[in-house]
C-alpha cells in the first residue's frame, strides 16, 4: 500500500491537492500519523468530507475485514498533521461514536456511493474519524485551554512567592511577622500545585492513557516530573517553615530552580496535550482549583 500510495502523495503535493486517475475530483487529505508500533510518520490519501469546522475521514480499507493501519496509529496517538491541498496544519485524530457516526457514515454514502458499498462488502462498522484543527476557538469544551489557564495561575502565585521570599531577606517590605506570612503562602502555593497534580493523576492521565495508548510516553515522562515537584513542594516548605534560619542564597537557588523546572513542565505538558485535550473535552477534568 506504502508503493501504491506514493505517487498520489507525490501529485497530490505537486498540484496543490488535485489528482488524476481514479481519484480524478474527490476531496482527499493526506493524513501523516505515528506508527503505533515503530513510531515512525505515516501519510496516508484520505476520501474526506467538511463538517463545520472539522474535516471527516472513513476508515473503509477498501471494504476489507481489517481496520487499515492509519486508523491503528491514531487510535494509538491522535496526533496528525492534515494537508489539504491549500494548507497544512497540525491536529487532533478523534473517532466518532453511536449515532453520530450513523449519520456521517450514511451521508458519505450517498455522496461517494463506494463508501456503502465497502460497508457492505465488510462485516466490521468503518470508523469515522473527525479532524480538528489544533486550535479549536470557541469550543464549549477547551479543556487545553483551561489547563493553560490553570498553569499561567500557578506561574503567577510562584512569581508572588519568589517575590515575597526576596523581600523578607532584603528587608524591603516593612510587615509585621513578614515570616509567618511567608510560610502561609508558600503552604498556599504547595497546596494548589499539589491539588492540581493529584487530580491529574487519579483523573486526566488514568483515562487520556486508556483512550489513547501513543501518549503513554508523554504521561510517562509527567508522572516522574510529578513526583520531582512532590519532592520539590516538600524541600521548600521545610526551608520556609522557618526562613530566618535558613541561608537566604540557598532557599533563593531552590525556589529559582523549582520554578525553572515547573514553568518547563507546564510547557511540555501544554505543547503535547493541549490540542489533544481541546478535542477530547469531557475525557479529562482538571479538577477545582482555589482562586
Amino acid at each position: 500500500m506504502n508503493e501504491w500510495n506514493r505517487p498520489i502523495i507525490e501529485e497530490f503535493r505537486a498540484n496543490g491537492g488535485r489528482v488524476g486517475g481514479m481519484f480524478e475530483g474527490a476531496d482527499l487529505v493526506l493524513v501523516t500519523s505515528t506508527g503505533a508500533r515503530t513510531g515512525n510518520p505515516h501519510t496516508t490519501p484520505l476520501g474526506c468530507m467538511a463538517d463545520g469546522d472539522r474535516l471527516l475521514v472513513f476508515a473503509s480499507n477498501g471494504g476489507a475485514p481489517d481496520d487499515p493501519a492509519w486508523y491503528r496509529n491514531v487510535c494509538a496517538d491522535p496526533r496528525v498533521t492534515v494537508e489539504t491541498g491549500t494548507e497544512t496544519f497540525d491536529g487532533v485524530a478523534i473517532p466518532v461514536e453511536g449515532e453520530e457516526r450513523d449519520r456521517l457514515s450514511a451521508r458519505q454514502g450517498e455522496l461517494v456511493p463506494a463508501y456503502a458499498e465497502y460497508q457492505r462488502m465488510t462485516g466490521r462498522v468503518i470508523p469515522v474519524v473527525a479532524l480538528h484543527r489544533g486550535s479549536l476557538d470557541g469550543r464549549a469544551w477547551a479543556i487545553g485551554d483551561e489547563l493553560a489557564k490553570i498553569h499561567d495561575d500557578l506561574r503567577a502565585r510562584l512569581a508572588e512567592l519568589r517575590a515575597d521570599v526576596h523581600a523578607f531577606y532584603d528587608g524591603s517590605r516593612d510587615v509585621p511577622d513578614l515570616a509567618r506570612q511567608l510560610r502561609e503562602h508558600c503552604v498556599s502555593v504547595c497546596d494548589v500545585l499539589g491539588e492540581h497534580h493529584d487530580n491529574e493523576e487519579g483523573g486526566g492521565f488514568p483515562r487520556l492513557a486508556a483512550q489513547f495508548p501513543g501518549l503513554a510516553p508523554v504521561i510517562g515522562r509527567l508522572r516522574r516530573e510529578h513526583a520531582g515537584v512532590t519532592e520539590a513542594r516538600a524541600a521548600l516548605q521545610a526551608m520556609l517553615d522557618d526562613p530566618g534560619a535558613r541561608d537566604p542564597g540557598h532557599v533563593r537557588a531552590e525556589l529559582d530552580r523549582m520554578t525553572a523546572d515547573l514553568d518547563a513542565h507546564f510547557a511540555y505538558e501544554e505543547e503535547q496535550l493541549g490540542a489533544v485535550l481541546n478535542a477530547v473535552g469531557p475525557l479529562w477534568r482538571t479538577g477545582p482549583h482555589r482562586g
